[in-house]
């Protein structure tokens, strides 16, 4: 990558991962960069959540690919070792069946084969055939999300050619899975990671089989102080290399010229005016509020209202003054799983049997509690806005819905005695606090028609200048994929591709 001549002006608008990777490449290559933050924090909802002397995860529990983010910090002169203490779990994830039973997930294949025999005979030779096979796809498809599709022959380049006949398209994630094992729940063990994506293992295309590839190919790692410990560190990035992070910064608008994108408007109508315009934004609700409708294209309010949309999200965030004894992460599976995912996303109903995960991160992180005490994070799947759910009348009633559910499937029995603090996040408070369109958390659903060249382009050829990064862009959801948006947009604008 050849470092510009003239010393060009970059402004982003949001410092989430994707505008942070951005914003850490361009600045080492000696761009002047400015990254306008609205909130008091970095990260976006890759942020901590803090209440009194509790430190959460606002969003992201994990890291996932961890060589994703190791890149970028090579692209930004840096090792990610050097910033963040990653430790890659034993256990990946407790999961617990509707009808009592535990499976334990390890990361070591041996022990996992030996799990598998346990609870699905035979299913551990599907297990086998499923990590050679997997592995092919992996290899295949990994670098295709790695590059911009700007345009439609985009996808006759010949290494999206040869990952095609790999990808699973136009089969689900759970058809795919099908194919390796006979136990339905081993199948819902290896489908879940759909929800990554906020879509349904029976909806979501096939090609998202590599979800469950890369955990158990790779593992699972958690950052020791949390996830957002990435993002801080990506913020502190950018100043070393000269860079700007400035933060309680709200952007009115995208400043427009000739059809062109040429700075930012501030609250007070002041303007900064740059080379180029990142927007770091929820893709959707940033197309709404900062992008001119007459620049935007086909992405009109109407257009976006019609787009299929992930899932949202009802959390809990929880502090306990006692430590409970069990793994880091756990999903607790309803009753009847496929229809609680039903309720969700074709009948858009409150699911009154949730599956819900939960994260005991006090059991490997020691700095996100006092001594003796724990965090607990609660996630639970719910319909994003679209559905018509009162979230003003159903927040405590389902709080307590909840919380209900834990004690009774859950080691926690005795939980509502020892909550020392708690904070409630709804999908109606993603939209009106975080700036999440319809609260769908996972942004645009990962179906056939939104990915690859299908997708809002990195690059966006409505207005020339302005550049997209986060979930709502290419590659897609995920921090991995976020973080090589941020990367894209970088070596677009180094390059200066048309």
């Amino acid at each position: 990558m050849s470092h510009i001549q003239k010393k060009k002006k970059v402004i982003i608008v949001g410092a989430g991962p994707g505008g942070l990777s951005s914003a850490m490449i361009l600045a080492h290559r000696g761009y002047e960069v400015i990254v306008y933050e609205k909130q008091s924090y970095v990260g976006g909802r890759t942020s901590a959540l803090k209440a009194g002397d509790f430190t959460f995860e606002l969003g992201p529990t994990f890291v996932m690919l961890p060589q994703a983010f190791e890149e970028v910090f090579e692209k930004a002169g840096r090792k990610l070792s050097d910033y963040v203490d990653m430790r890659r779990l034993d256990t990946m994830y407790r999961l617990k069946f509707g009808d009592g039973r535990n499976f334990v997930v390890p990361f070591d294949k041996e022990k996992m084969k030996q799990e598998i025999a346990r609870l699905f005979p035979g299913d551990e030779k599907g297990y086998e055939r499923y990590l050679h096979k997997q592995k092919r796809k992996f290899d295949l498809m990994y670098p295709c999300l790695k590059v911009p599709y700007m345009r439609w022959y985009h996808y006759f380049r010949p290494r999206l050619l040869k990952a095609f006949f790999f990808m699973q398209n136009f089969t689900s994630v759970y058809d795919v899975m099908a194919s390796y094992f006979k136990y339905d729940d081993m199948r819902i063990s290896m489908t879940f990671q759909a929800k990554y994506l906020g879509m349904s293992p029976w909806h979501c295309p096939g090609a998202f089989s590599i979800l469950s590839y890369i955990e158990h190919a790779f593992g699972i790692f958690h950052p020791i102080g949390g996830v957002h410990k990435i993002t801080e560190a990506m913020a502190q990035i950018v100043t070393e290399e000269g860079g700007s992070v400035i933060l309680n910064t709200p952007i009115k608008k995208i400043l427009t010229e000739d059809g062109k994108a040429v700075g930012v408007v501030f609250a007070d109508d002041s303007v900064d005016r740059a080379d180029y315009v990142i927007m770091n934004a929820d893709f959707a609700a940033g197309m709404t509020h900062l992008v001119p409708e007459e620049n935007r294209g086909t992405w009109t309010d109407a257009e976006l209202k019609k787009r299929p949309f992930s899932c949202s999200t009802f959390m809990l965030y929880i502090g306990l003054d006692k430590k409970y004894d069990f793994p880091h992460h756990n999903i607790f599976f309803a009753d009847n799983y496929k229809q609680n995912i039903e309720q969700i996303f074709e009948g858009k109903k409150l699911p009154e049997d949730p599956s819900f995960y939960i994260q005991n991160a006090s059991v490997t992180d020691s700095t996100l509690a006092p001594d003796g005490k724990s965090t607990i994070y609660v996630l639970v799947p719910v319909p994003n806005l679209d559905a018509n759910i009162d979230w003003d009348t159903e927040k405590k009633r389902y709080r307590d819905l909840v919380i209900q559910k834990i004690s009774e499937k859950t080691e926690m029995h005795d939980i509502a005695h020892h909550i020392e603090i708690e904070r409630v996040i709804t999908p109606k408070d993603w939209e009106s606090k975080l700036d999440v369109y319809k609260g769908a958390v996972f942004n645009l659903s990962h179906t056939i028609g939104q990915m690859l060249y299908f997708r809002p382009h990195n690059k966006f050829k409505e207005l020339p200048g302005l550049f997209l990064v986060g979930g709502g862009t290419h590659p897609g959801s995920g921090l991995p994929t976020i973080i090589e948006s941020g990367r894209i947009a970088a070596d677009l604008i180094s390059e200066d591709i048309t």
